[in-house]
């Protein structure tokens, strides 16, 4: 059984029944009526030592902040604005107090920078090492909601800033290569992507606003998952041109220095936590006008297709699955690997 088998299993015995749920298992937050207009976001997001972070190498200071920064990107999934935030923290026995107080600061300072609230939690022994889970709590006006459900064929597919980033971070990390003061300046954004990553909150806000957009998610087990994600539950298909995604030199130089090729890193490439969104091509001006406000650059990488696929061409998308295009549908992170 795989990641989104055990979802589909624990969503068939659910019940989905309360007059005050818009939106259940299946998208980025649920959704829950609050008052008049206003709805409350909600999700849930669980780090776990040697699956999410080394410790050998993040800091504490800075997975504090990741582990906030990653349920926040869920809120901006949607176009929300985060307001409240619980943490369940879960130590070994004889725990270094240092560091855990460092980490709770790093918790702390991201919270305020989000503008989310830490209002409780829980606190256990972990035998098996450090463990953070938080829920974060937002809200929005409920007409402005940004779900995966909504693409529509022809649609361009967007995304926010440059994908593969973190992936590539993390194989630097991996290979020995640390965050310091004289890190070759074209990784550091890459060990930076990794180790302190930035939901793109007031972008994600803009875009709602904007009422140009279909469906929108964040980007965490990758682009080739997520958009496949999106893709299911619009029941579409996408193209991805591969001369479309954003070009970052860092990519390249880590790249010939790891030995790997940066395509897989952009399209397979999980923990980015940018934007991945669809709209009319028409919207594209005024879209790039968002983008370029926000500081984020916006990339046109492809289109939904009549199709159940996500494939990768070269050079351009039809309007179903070109026999050229190689399939990359849920390529990304798997927790539960098959075989």
């Amino acid at each position: 059984m795989i990641e989104r088998d055990l979802i589909e299993q624990i969503r068939s015995l659910s019940s989905a029944d309360a007059p005050a749920l818009v939106q259940g298992i299946g998208d980025d937050c649920a959704v829950i009526e609050k008052s008049g207009n206003r709805v409350w976001l909600l999700t849930m997001d669980t780090l776990v030592e040697s699956i999410h972070f080394d410790c050998n190498f993040h800091p504490p200071e800075l997975l504090g902040r990741k582990a906030v920064a990653v349920n926040v990107s869920d809120i901006a999934a949607m176009g929300g604005k985060p307001t409240f935030a619980l943490l369940s923290l879960g130590l070994p026995e004889g725990f270094n107090e240092e560091w855990t107080r460092w980490l709770s600061l790093g918790i702390s300072k991201a919270c305020e920078q989000y503008g989310c609230l830490l209002i409780g939690g829980d606190t256990v022994c972990n035998p098996s090492g450090v463990s953070l889970t938080l829920t974060v709590i937002g809200e929005m006006e409920r007409g402005r909601v940004l779900y995966r459900k909504n693409g529509q064929v022809g649609d361009t597919v967007w995304v926010s800033g440059q994908p593969g980033r973190s992936a590539a971070g993390l194989a630097l990390l991996q290979s020995g290569i640390r965050l310091e003061k004289n890190t070759d300046s074209s990784l550091r954004p890459l060990l930076k992507a990794h180790l302190d990553p930035m939901p793109r909150t007031a972008l994600a806000i803009d875009l709602a606003a904007s009422g140009l957009v279909h469906a929108m998610q964040d980007i965490s087990d990758g682009l080739a998952t997520d958009l496949s994600h999106l893709c299911h539950q619009s029941g579409l298909g996408a193209c991805i041109i591969a001369d479309y995604l954003p070009p970052c030199e860092g990519l390249k130089k880590a790249g010939i220095l790891l030995n790997q090729d940066p395509m897989d890193w952009m399209i397979k490439g999980g923990e980015d936590y940018e934007l991945l969104f669809t709209a009319p091509p028409d919207a594209t001006k005024t879209l790039q006008l968002i983008g370029r406000d926000s500081g984020q650059p916006l990339s046109a990488v492809g289109s939904l297709i009549e199709a159940k696929s996500v494939v990768l061409v070269e050079k351009g998308c039809g309007t179903t699955v070109s026999d050229e295009g190689t399939d990359i549908s849920f390529q990304g992170y798997e927790h539960f690997q098959v075989g």
